[in-house]
């Protein structure tokens, strides 16, 4: 999954960007509202988590102007400010959720967890394709019954495919999605990352659930063609 954090702290920044990447998340990084707008206008992403006070346009004007384009795109809002008009006034713009700072981090990732699950079917806590499980709030994911370790970047491309299942995913939709912007779309990163997710999930197993759509792309699918 992939999230755009604007915060005009640099040590803020740091610290938020570095603990969402270390549970898997892709993260490109705003310090002020205009720089934000652009790169949601250039780039798909899955949650967008703003700081209201920000240099040029504030966080109430950028989430003004997401939801004027049409775009549903989650938007947690962050702020120091704890008054409840602020609160409301986050609201009314647009945000689906508001956090005040200082805040638990642990709280921070329970409320993405919570915002990821909302696209246009809510989303389980766990998803099952055949004998797949994938814990999305444990990161643990288990083939028939047996657990298997992914590193950060596996597990978020496979989580990535369970959200879309049975859904042919194109090379570019993928980077879009699971890496940030400094991925190099012309690199073979992503079927190197396919293959060894193939070789965990599915090697020792009948069912292949991992395929290949030639011209097209990949598919996390439960159907035997191939």
């Amino acid at each position: 999954m992939r999230i755009l954090l604007v915060e005009d702290e640099p040590s803020a920044a740091r610290m938020l960007a570095k603990g969402l990447r270390e549970q898997g998340y892709a993260v490109d990084l705003a310090a002020d509202g205009e720089e934000a707008l652009y790169q949601q206008s250039i780039n798909e992403y899955d949650l967008v988590i703003l700081d209201i006070m920000l240099p040029r346009r504030d966080g109430f004007d950028v989430c003004r102007s997401i939801r004027s384009e049409g775009s549903t795109v989650p938007i947690l809002m962050l702020t120091a400010r704890d008054a409840v008009d602020d609160r409301i006034s986050g609201l009314d713009c647009g945000a689906d959720d508001y956090l005040t700072k200082p805040f638990d981090f642990g709280e921070l990732l329970a409320r993405v967890r919570a915002l990821l699950r909302r696209p246009d079917v809510l989303l389980p806590a766990a998803i099952t394709i055949a004998d797949l499980e994938i814990n999305i709030h444990a990161h643990r994911v288990k083939r028939a019954n047996q657990e298997i370790q992914l590193t950060l970047k596996e597990y978020a491309l496979l989580e990535y495919f369970a959200r879309n299942v049975d859904r042919v995913l194109g090379r570019a939709e993928i980077a879009e999605h699971v890496w940030d912007q400094s991925f190099d779309l012309f690199s073979n990163l992503i079927e190197v990352y396919i293959q060894r997710l193939r070789r965990k999930i599915d090697d020792g197993h009948v069912l292949k659930l991992i395929q290949t759509r030639r011209g097209e792309g990949y598919v996390l699918t439960t159907s035997h063609e191939s």
